[in-house]
């Protein structure tokens, strides 16, 4: 069986300015909309947001939705109605299920540099949960080379835990190094590049390029460059 990569170009995403914030949206989002690109399976966004120093969201509300954040360069501040509080860096997971509602709000709490991060949602398998929250660790090393499991439902090999039937990996792929994730058709894959160039069963894929596969068989990534991107395993 073949796989056939849906590719989705950094270059045509969305676009939002707004002076201290500059996002690119691969799927519709606020006042961004292409009926073509509302999500893919349970994966309903993918933000790729820069922060300006000492800048970010305030206080705003979420309900029934995972939230990931995955911090790309730089630091983000988070506070949230739960009572937690902490910075992420490059290399954390952090997953909030609003489930019946939470507030948060996310800072770029350095002076000198902004912050990138991807803002990941996803649709939960159970509506209004009570609200949870979870941050790990991954450093370089635990994913240069190979598909690090970050996210799943049942928390396996020390992932964080999703209320959805999604698998998310983190890889940083070496420059002529070979990873092959193992597909039987039965399972959909999104993949997003956060930096770098490889290609996907034959495709190029480069920084903020992202890639959809329905029913995926096997699928063989090669370094062209050093590469850091994302696979969701999706139901």
């Amino acid at each position: 069986m073949r796989n056939t990569l849906k590719i989705r170009s950094a270059a045509d995403r969305g676009v939002a300015e707004h002076g201290w914030l500059h996002s690119r949206f691969t799927f519709s989002f606020a006042g961004y909309f292409d009926p073509q690109h509302m999500g893919f399976r349970s994966l309903r966004v993918i933000n790729d947001d820069i922060i300006e120093p000492g800048k970010g969201f305030g206080t705003h509300p979420h309900e029934n939705m995972e939230i990931i954040s995955y911090v790309v360069e730089g630091a983000l501040e988070h506070k949230d109605s739960m009572g937690h509080g902490s910075v992420i860096r490059p290399g954390d997971i952090q997953r909030m299920s609003a489930g019946t509602g939470v507030t948060h709000s996310e800072f770029n709490p350095l002076r000198d540099r902004p912050v990138r991060l991807l803002q990941i949602w996803i649709k939960p398998d159970q509506m209004n949960v009570e609200p949870g929250y979870e941050e790990k660790p991954f450093p370089p090393e635990t994913k240069t080379n190979r598909l690090r499991l970050v996210a799943s439902p049942d928390g396996a090999d020390g992932s964080v835990r999703l209320n959805a039937d999604v698998r998310l990996y983190a890889s940083i792929l070496e420059p002529g190094t070979e990873q092959v994730k193992p597909g039987d058709g039965s399972r959909h894959v999104w993949i997003q590049v956060v930096n770098g160039k490889l290609s996907v069963d034959g495709e190029v894929l480069e920084t903020g390029d992202g890639a959809a596969i329905e029913h995926a068989a096997d699928l063989t990534f090669q370094g062209l460059e050093k590469s850091e991107f994302l696979v969701f395993d999706l139901a």
